[in-house]
């Protein structure tokens, strides 16, 4: 039986691509913010562009961090967040000001500031991560092929090294995925990262996490 996977709808994520690639990789997909649809599928997948503060703001209006608490810490579904959407699961935002987030990982999200400060802010295009740990959903991969896309200002400063999955160099290391127990997050795009980013969403679609 295919995995159906609930992609998280709050107007802060493009989840047509998402639901493209995941339905290229052989799930079934439901874009949707309704507590019952996500509680049907068996996967969860947070996307997300744009602001942290403004983001949280749209998942409480709309009842979402209480949905994806039963869901994803409760009944333990296998959760994938993308980009603004693993930045939402720290405990704290700094972009202008300062804002709670999920609190799912322990950690704050901050601006790059690379060095030499002449590398352009955001971090837009392709680049090398570094896995550090095993992980399902790196499974199979060539290290050739551990390129992705990345489009973002800030990142994901996990306050302990043993969330920190992979990392990626732009005038610095900096987080590049997180995991813990069925949650795992990326502050790459999958859905743009062409034939590495469909091996990564299919090792997802396949994970189920012990």
């Amino acid at each position: 039986m295919s995995a159906t996977v609930a992609i998280i709808d709050y107007g802060r994520g493009n989840v047509r691509s998402v639901a493209n690639a995941l339905e290229y990789c052989g799930a079934d997909t439901v874009v949707t913010a309704d507590a019952g649809a996500i509680d049907d599928a068996s996967h969860i997948v947070l996307p997300g562009v744009g602001a942290f503060g403004d983001a949280m703001a749209e998942l409480q209006a709309r009842g979402l961090p209480e949905i994806l608490h039963r869901q994803v810490l409760e009944k333990r579904k296998p959760f994938l967040g993308i980009c603004l959407g693993m930045q939402l699961l720290a405990d704290r935002g700094l972009e202008h000001g300062a804002h709670d987030g999920l609190g799912w990982l322990a950690g704050e999200v901050v601006r790059l500031e690379p060095r030499p400060d002449s590398l352009k802010i955001p971090h837009m295009g392709w680049n090398d991560v570094e896995v550090k740990t095993g992980h399902p959903v790196f499974a199979g991969f060539r290290p050739s092929a551990l390129t992705f896309y990345f489009v973002h200002s800030f990142h994901f400063r996990a306050a302990s090294p043993a969330s920190i999955l992979a990392t990626c160099d732009y005038g610095g290391p900096f987080t590049a995925a997180v995991a813990k127990d069925n949650i795992v997050a990326t502050q790459f795009h999958p859905e743009k990262s062409q034939d590495s980013g469909i091996q990564f969403l299919e090792n997802f679609v396949k994970w189920t996490p012990s």
